[in-house]
């Protein structure tokens, strides 16, 4: 192993002091055998004594240290490993507590791919199992660590109607008017609305959540059509109540509407609060109305309100994956109108939602 520069200087300063050391006991010498000539009243000073031991010292200091200079570093590399190997069970103990209590140290000195092997290791020690655990921390990251937004307090209202069949060419059908509110911090400057009846196209949109928000529509009789505006409206946008224009394009077989944030609203990375109104229709005999949670939820509020439909049951599907349970509360049959709530405190990931399932009083069996 080379000699690093503290070893180089130490050896440069022990030569030089064996050298300084051999000049001077030389020079002592030979000023001992002229000490008669020179300067006779200092002849009882033991000059030669002094030099020879002054010579000796520099000679031997200099042997020494090019003899014992090697092993003097084995032996002190071996006595600071020792130390080391003695000290490291605490040394690990305090980084470890440290990390532990202290986040803003980790986060000095961890990169994110070391955070990730760190995250990796502690729930594989929890669970018992290397493989499972690699495998929930790998969804939890991508969902959670790596979602561009993070959504609080969201509050859904959802109203259905019942639309005239006349009015509507003799086929029945539910306008869902639906509200959303929420507050985050926007990770975008423009959020689009589209509604399309291409399955493709549809699978391309929803990979742009949370800056395109998409729905599909299959093409059937009874105005069930992706590009108009009956079948698909965003009717309103806001942010901290300040409504923003929406712009609308349309194409064959499908519609986006457009809303502007703006650069400075994304750039201030402050939380706004977040609400738009949509409308759409579904058929009555599909008897299900599902909404997915698209980022990283903490506490929802969803309010389905069916009064004015011909609908006498509806049950609540909670397909949230979370150990706590949602509430469920129904409006009693003895107040005017028909409404069911469902409230989750916890965190809500995405690829979960609520899902609402309807039974029609047609189809209801009489009672006897």
């Amino acid at each position: 192993m080379r000699p690093t520069s503290l070893q180089r200087i130490y050896r440069l300063k022990v030569t030089i002091v064996a050298l300084f050391s051999l000049g001077i006991g030389i020079g002592l010498q030979v000023l001992a055998a002229h000490i008669h000539d020179i300067a006779p009243v200092l002849a009882f000073l033991p000059l030669s004594e002094i030099g020879g031991t002054l010579l000796a010292a520099g000679l031997f200091g200099v042997a020494w240290d090019y003899f014992d200079g090697k092993d003097k570093e084995d032996r002190e590399n071996e006595r600071i490993r020792n130390i080391l190997k003695e000290a490291a069970p605490d040394f690990r103990d305090a980084v470890v507590r440290g990390f532990a209590v202290e986040s803003e140290d980790l986060k000095r000195v961890a990169t994110p791919e070391l955070l990730d092997d760190i995250a990796g290791n502690v729930l594989a020690l929890r669970l018992g199992d290397r493989h499972f655990a690699e495998e929930v921390y790998a969804d939890i990251r991508d969902q959670a660590i790596r979602a561009p937004e993070r959504w609080h307090d969201v509050q859904v209202f959802i109203r259905l109607s019942s639309i005239d069949e006349r009015s509507a060419g003799g086929a029945p059908r539910f306008v869902v008017t639906v509200t959303w509110e929420y507050t985050t911090v926007p990770s975008h400057t423009v959020q689009r609305f589209a509604c399309v009846s291409d399955r493709e196209e549809f699978r391309e949109l929803i990979s742009d959540t949370p800056a395109t928000f998409a729905w599909r529509m299959a093409p059937r009789p009874g105005g069930f059509d992706a590009a108009s505006k009956d079948a698909f409206e965003l009717v309103q946008y806001s942010i901290d109540g300040e409504e923003r224009t929406i712009r609308r394009t349309q194409k064959k077989g499908g519609q986006t509407y457009s809303v502007t944030l703006g650069r400075e609203t994304v750039a201030a990375a402050e939380p706004s609060r977040i609400s738009y109104t949509y409308r759409t229709i579904v058929p009555p005999d599909g008897h299900l109305l599902h909404f997915d949670i698209d980022q990283p939820t903490k506490g929802l509020q969803v309010n389905f309100d069916y009064s004015d439909t011909e609908i006498a049951q509806v049950k609540v599907l909670d397909l949230i994956a979370s150990s706590k349970h949602a509430r469920i509360q129904r409006m009693p049959s003895s107040v005017p109108g028909k409404s069911v709530s469902v409230d989750f405190d916890g965190w809500v990931f995405p690829r979960t939602g609520i899902a609402f399932v309807w039974t029609l009083a047609s189809e209801s069996a009489p009672d006897v």
